[in-house]
């Protein structure tokens, strides 16, 4: 196997919650009390980038934001395999527009 393994990193992946919470109009008190918490420093930590929820913490906050676990998490798994994601997802486009024009 080559290639270093892929990371999560916390400090992205706690903007990224924050941004959802944003668009979704939530506050940390909302996030704290649907998932139970008796007070909103875990909430406060994965924003700081201090430390991730756990899996069932993900998976409660894809529920509650309603997208896929995987697209709450940033982390280097294309950059580890030699591809970006942007590129990727600009491949996927193209790919696409190739198929609209041969039909």
């Amino acid at each position: 196997m080559t290639g270093k393994y892929p990371l999560i990193d916390k400090s992205k992946t706690g903007r990224r919650i924050r941004r959802i919470m944003e668009e979704k109009h939530l506050s940390v008190k909302d996030v704290q009390s649907y998932l139970g918490f008796a007070t909103p420093q875990a909430v406060y930590h994965w924003l700081g980038g201090r430390s991730l929820p756990s899996i069932d913490n993900l998976y409660a906050l894809s529920q509650l934001f309603q997208m896929q676990m995987d697209d709450l998490i940033c982390g280097n798994r294309y950059l580890n395999q030699g591809r970006d994601s942007c590129y990727l997802r600009l491949k996927t486009y193209v790919d696409k527009y190739q198929e609209m024009r041969a039909a």
